[in-house]
């Protein structure tokens, strides 16, 4: 059961071959998703595709739990559902389920853009086919495909406000967590210090100020995020002037 002990790392590497399947993976359903969208539109091919990618996230965060008192790793300083992704977890099954444009602002920025960084910059200490290698893919993947599911299947269109409720709700995250962190002595979010792996925040200065960068990078990160609709709007306005009549 080597594939579940969680004293025993298997030295996950950052961009072997393992990481790089799996960001293959995570291409190849984004990409499926999306020359599909049309159908699952409707009926119940929506309703598969919609309660699909919910299981998903459910089992993730269910067996996590499960892994993380079995193993005799449950420790609220480390174990409890506060970072970023599992809050974007969480909201993307409430999404799911009311099928929800409200919770789409949210997931859409914060969601996308958080678990595509832990993606690419796993804080992770296992690899393939360990559970935890299994669990923190499928579990991130399924939270952008949660989001890419509002806006290609239920029509969802972020604007610049979403944005501004986006950074609104980061900010409040930091001072909530940031509150959590200083009583229990942890470090959800790393606003307290930047983890042990090698991540995008070791070059981002040193602490505090890396927290002001991460500021930045969320506001690019969005804004690219927008960008496509954005440009939709402006094509769709061309193509309106062309056709008015003169």
């Amino acid at each position: 059961m080597s594939w579940l002990d969680a004293n025993s790392p298997t030295g996950f590497v950052h961009y072997g071959a393992s990481h790089l399947v799996a960001l293959a993976l995570a291409a190849v359903l984004i990409i499926g998703l999306y020359l599909s969208r049309h159908a699952f539109t409707h009926g119940r091919a929506q309703s598969i595709l919609r309660y699909s990618i919910l299981s998903i996230l459910v089992l993730c965060e269910a067996t996590l739990n499960i892994w993380y008192v079995s193993e005799g790793v449950y420790d609220v300083k480390d174990t409890l559902p506060l970072e970023l992704c599992t809050l974007s977890l969480y909201l993307s099954v409430l999404m799911l389920l009311l099928r929800s444009h409200w919770l789409a602002h949210l997931v859409y920025f914060t969601g996308i853009a958080g678990a595509l960084m832990a993606l690419l910059t796993p804080a992770l200490f296992y690899d393939f086919p360990h559970y935890r290698f299994i669990e923190f893919f499928a579990a991130h993947i399924a939270i952008i495909l949660a989001a890419l599911y509002m806006v290609w299947v239920e029509e969802y269109r972020p604007t610049l406000k979403s944005i501004g409720i986006s950074m609104l709700y980061l900010n409040v995250l930091l001072v909530v967590i940031g509150s959590v962190n200083a009583i229990l002595g942890s470090n959800y979010m790393f606003i307290s210090g930047k983890p042990d792996t090698t991540s995008l925040l070791d070059v981002l200065g040193p602490y505090p100020w890396y927290l002001l960068s991460l500021e930045g990078i969320a506001l690019i990160l969005f804004l690219l995020l927008q960008l496509p609709f954005v440009l939709a709007g402006r094509s769709k306005r061309n193509k309106q002037t062309l056709h008015l009549p003169q």
